[in-house]
């Protein structure tokens, strides 16, 4: 059976329109058959107007022959374009039970002080709970801040194992790649400093100031 749009309002069409059985009706619309007899006698969906599933694209005129023809054929729907956008696209929110979820701060403290690699996004996600939560719990400002005790979260079973080990890995892995990648940025290579030499100038000698004179070259006179 295929989902199909406005199951009741397609059930009054075809109790008004074929010579159906309610079984053939029911099972086409994913209704019950006792809601089809009620349909038929009056007593469900008065205020509703019938819709033709073959105009609407969600069953063939061949289909509807067959099952006129053979009671216990059962007819199949065209998959609907508009029922698939209908479809939400993200997965149901995880369910936690109401006893479990007073567990939840003490998996988020045992997170906050074991694995501090793990991002409060990630967290949100494997727990079931918000971000505002786990803010509390890292800043001790939750309500029942007296009473948390960093707790591994399979223990208390709002996890299983391999989908624990699986996040902290892909955590420890992130975050090497990012010390990594600041690493290499804030190390920079050393420069070649040039020593250029001073060029050595022999010193000159010193000059006398005065001028020779004779008695300073040939001596005194005798």
């Amino acid at each position: 059976m295929t989902d199909i749009l406005m199951p009741k309002a397609t059930a009054v069409w075809l109790v008004d329109n074929t010579s159906l059985t309610f079984e053939q009706i029911a099972d086409f619309c994913g209704l019950h058959p006792l809601e089809v007899r009620g349909i038929a006698d009056g007593d469900v969906a008065r205020d509703i107007r019938g819709v033709d599933p073959i105009t609407g694209g969600q069953l063939t005129r061949e289909e509807l022959d067959k099952a006129q023809d053979n009671a216990d054929y059962r007819m199949k729907a065209i998959v609907s374009r508009h029922a698939e956008l209908l479809k939400s696209a993200k997965p149901a929110p995880k369910y936690t039970p109401v006893s479990r979820r007073q567990d939840r701060p003490d998996a988020i403290a045992w997170f906050v002080r074991n694995h501090p690699e793990v991002t409060d996004a990630q967290i949100a996600k494997l727990l079931g709970t918000t971000k505002s939560t786990i803010e509390s719990v890292r800043n001790r400002t939750h309500w029942n801040s007296a009473n948390i005790k960093p707790v591994d979260p399979v223990t208390l079973g709002l996890v299983g194992q391999l989908a624990l080990d699986e996040l902290v890995k892909k955590a420890a892995d992130k975050k090497a790649k990012d010390d990594a990648r600041r690493g290499g940025d804030t190390l920079q290579p050393v420069q070649e400093v040039e020593v250029v030499e001073e060029e050595f100038v022999p010193e000159e000698r010193e000059r006398p100031t005065a001028e020779p004179t004779a008695e300073s070259v040939f001596g005194p006179r005798s």
